[in-house]
């Protein structure tokens, strides 16, 4: 199968782990050749309830005999999509209450995008430098890592960055612009959480030019952080909120919620303003559902906390700097991107799953599933202290 992989399947870069997988349960994957691997990863934090919740695989079956595709997106009513986007609205502060259902998180930044400039009229769109929130061409034009954009330019234009966490660049919100779109947590540039009250101050100044702000809880959403959204920890609302990964348990998902009033603005002028086949697709909706049901009805946010403290307790090694980020979204710095390198190959000899962030080269991230447990847990950082013991000893 490694063959076929390297020869049909296009690559998404010069050396990827290549794991032939047999099959995965809980919090552990399982290669061909019979080795167990546990799970620090979660499909980078897109298996919330760990691989084949028994719950998330009988919605999936029960919706399997129902019925599949039926129709585009947006036109008739799927019990699974109407029901989850009508849990969204019981869990979402006002004035989030409608959700548009798409196949991925990046299809959501775009659609978020185009909802922020038919809502304002205005062209202009802020981002901050290091951010990421994709890689469609939307998404992509979001970014400040020329090496990533330069190949694929012209990227849409009016785009303009400020410095995450820099309250000396809210000046540079004003009334040309459309929307301000920050991660709640900015993931690839290596876990770095809101200071300082800095996304209230965001909020605020847009309010003051009436533009609109997104927040993109691709990674920490869905209970990762120990509430169901990240920014429900810093006492702001998002005039949009964008979602994906751990949505589906597992599925291919993504959507968009915002205010009535602002959703309206895609239904017309012009019609089908922003479509999509397979979005609300009911087989992934059904799974969707489930997951969303487990994580808020159960008691997995409540232990995130208690997690993160374990885990931060554990990783204690003078070749780890720090530990950022919050709940079951960490990040160790290591001492090099060397060590990081060599960690996350050695995990893999040593059946652990770890994995890189995209910008910040000395980070190793750790994002398992959400029911991940205690042993495991210290299973885990076991294997990771160890590799760390060996490489300070033979550096």
């Amino acid at each position: 199968m490694k063959k076929d992989f390297f020869k049909y399947q296009a690559q998404t870069s010069p050396f990827p782990l290549a794991m032939d997988v047999s099959h995965a349960t809980g919090s552990y994957i399982y290669s061909t050749e019979g080795k167990k691997y546990l799970d620090f990863v979660a499909g980078v934090s897109a298996c919330s309830l760990g691989h084949r919740h028994p719950k998330v695989v009988n919605a999936v079956k029960e919706q399997l005999d129902k019925y599949l595709h039926v129709m585009v997106y947006g036109e008739y009513a799927q019990g699974p999509a109407v029901e989850l986007c009508k849990l969204l609205a019981d869990l979402l502060p006002a004035p989030l209450e409608k959700t548009y259902l798409t196949n991925s998180g990046t299809e959501a930044i775009e659609g978020s995008l185009k909802l922020a400039r038919r809502y304002t009229g205005r062209t202009e769109l802020i981002a901050a430098k290091n951010a990421y929130h994709g890689n469609t061409m939307g998404s992509l034009s979001l970014m400040t890592y020329e090496e990533r954009q330069k190949p694929f330019r012209p990227l849409i234009g009016d785009v303009s960055f400020i410095d995450f966490n820099e309250t000396k660049d809210l000046q540079k919100i004003t009334d040309k612009t459309a929307a301000v779109i920050l991660e709640t947590i900015q993931g690839g540039a290596g876990f770095i959480l809101p200071e300082k009250d800095y996304l209230k101050k965001i909020k605020k100044r847009c309010e003051e030019v009436g533009a609109l702000l997104i927040l993109d809880e691709i990674q920490p959403g869905f209970g990762r952080t120990g509430k169901l959204f990240g920014f429900q920890h810093f006492d702001i609302v998002p005039d949009i909120l964008v979602m994906g990964k751990g949505m589906g348990g597992g599925l291919p998902i993504g959507a968009f919620t915002a205010s009535s009033e602002i959703m309206n603005v895609l239904s017309d002028r012009p019609k089908m303003g922003h479509i999509t086949t397979f979005g609300g697709n009911p087989v992934i909706a059904a799974a969707a559902l489930a997951t969303l049901k487990e994580i808020t009805q159960s008691n997995l946010m409540a232990e995130i906390a208690e997690k993160e403290a374990l885990f931060r307790k554990l990783l204690v090694h003078p070749l780890i700097r720090e530990i950022r980020g919050k709940g079951l979204m960490l990040a160790p710095i290591l001492a090099s991107e060397e060590i990081a390198n060599k960690l996350v190959l050695r995990a893999q000899d040593n059946g652990l799953i770890l994995f890189w962030l995209l910008f910040e080269k000395k980070a190793v991230r750790i994002s398992p599933p959400l029911t991940i447990s205690s042993e495991e847990i210290k299973e885990g950082c076991g294997i990771v202290i160890a590799i760390l013991e060996d490489l300070q000893q033979t550096a």
